[in-house]
């Protein structure tokens, strides 16, 4: 052995340590040193760093410990985590176990007390009672022998507590069933007076909603019968159109722009209900179409003095003496009179047109325009929204006119028909 030491080795010491320079060879071949460099952009300099073996063997032991330590931290968590809130969840139900056995424990050391002590009482009777009939002293032995089937009982059921997991004490039982029993007697009663309380408070509910809907429909029927009354004298200008108040009423609900509001949604409700709430519903529509209708059509007159000097129709042309169909109505003015919007609407039109001169054209929705004519100023711009009252021009003798007048028409998708029964004179 010394001889091999002596021939390979230099010396003891180089022997015992020549593991380690092996493994540290290795090491440095896996991680030989390294040099690199860094150049300062802004200064113009470079600086140059050595990293040995040792810093590069090092910085990889630390890398790799944080990756096994991360493994582990992982694991611990996803595995034995749960596996602890089962314990724990384990040792509460064990915690309340116990709790159940001592308090059904005091319940039979109560109960053992009591015939213990109904036993010495029997057992004194019979010994010191000499004088006792015969049929007192048989029924003291019954009583006697009921006393020792009950303590026997007791035995058994400590010894079924202790050996048996899935025990039930009889004592326990009987307590929580009569325990359950007085909980559910007063929930019962208590739940029969909230129902009479909710049965006194539908009554008023049902009384209440009865007046209010015959309150409202009385309205909607004032107020129907009301707003008919406006449209009424133009059924007969709607009808030639080929319209009908029905067929308004529901294009007016859908109808919807910043002036007028918003489209009004049918209620549909339920066919079991009451017809009232229906009838209710369909009464609301009607009433909120025919207020809708009768802000949205063109009715009333472009001028605040009204009169008329032609009347839409044929009649004699005044610049050719011949006949000729007059698609509008004329009113009297001076140049410069107001002339006023009659409804809400968007100014579709405003300049010049061949033969009506100077104009203006207003959509009011529902397919109605009313369109002004021989203006001397326009007040309004293209895409203006007006409401009713809105001076839209100045009267003139502008296009093809023989004095200052106003040239009025309101057409149905764009076709002039007879404003007269849409105008209210004054």
């Amino acid at each position: 052995m010394i001889n091999f030491i002596t021939r390979y080795f230099s010396s003891l010491w180089s022997f015992i340590t020549s593991p380690f320079r092996a493994l540290w060879r290795l090491i440095c071949r896996i991680f030989p040193p390294r040099e690199f460099t860094v150049m300062d952009t802004p200064r113009g300099n470079v600086y140059t760093f050595n990293q040995s073996s040792f810093w590069r063997f090092t910085k990889f032991c630390g890398k790799l410990g944080l990756i096994i330590w991360a493994t582990w931290s992982t694991y611990v968590f996803i595995y034995h985590r749960p596996m602890l809130q089962h314990r724990t969840q384990q040792l509460s139900e064990m915690e309340s176990l116990h709790a159940r056995q001592m308090t059904d424990l005091q319940t039979y050391l109560e109960k053992y007390n009591e015939l213990t002590r109904n036993l010495n009482v029997i057992d004194d009777k019979i010994l010191n009672a000499s004088d006792i009939p015969d049929s007192e002293k048989q029924e003291l032995m019954n009583n006697r022998l009921k006393t020792w089937g009950e303590l026997d009982f007791l035995r058994t059921r400590l010894t079924e507590m202790f050996t048996n997991e899935d025990y039930a004490a009889e004592y326990t039982k009987l307590s929580e069933l009569s325990a359950e029993f007085e909980l559910t007697r007063a929930e019962n009663s208590e739940l029969k007076k909230r129902n009479a309380q909710l049965v006194e408070s539908m009554q008023k509910i049902a009384s209440t909603d009865t007046q209010i809907v015959d309150t409202v429909s009385k309205l909607t029927s004032e107020n129907i019968e009301s707003l008919r009354a406006g449209i009424n004298n133009i059924n007969s200008t709607i009808a030639s159109l080929g319209l009908t108040q029905k067929v308004l009423i529901r294009n007016a609900n859908k109808y919807s722009n910043p002036l007028v509001g918003a489209a009004f949604s049918p209620m549909d409700l339920d066919k079991d209900l009451d017809e009232k709430y229906q009838k209710l519903a369909d009464d609301l529509e009607l009433w909120n179409g025919l207020a809708k209708l009768n802000n949205m059509l063109p009715i009333g007159a472009p001028v605040e003095k009204v009169r008329i000097t032609s009347n839409y129709g044929t009649r004699t042309d005044p610049f050719t003496g011949e006949q000729k169909k007059h698609r509008g109505i004329d009113f009297a003015g001076k140049i410069g009179t107001e002339l006023l919007a009659v409804a809400p609407g968007r100014v579709i039109s405003a300049g010049d047109r061949v033969g009506y001169g100077t104009t203006v054209e207003i959509d009011h929705g529902l397919g109605f325009t009313t369109l002004y004519a021989h203006l001397s100023q326009i007040m309004v711009t293209r895409g203006d929204w007006v409401r009713p009252g809105t001076i839209v021009g100045l009267a003139g003798s502008t296009g093809r006119s023989t004095g200052p007048h106003l040239h009025y028409e309101i057409r149905y998708k764009g076709v002039p028909f007879d404003p007269t029964k849409f105008v209210k004179e004054k």
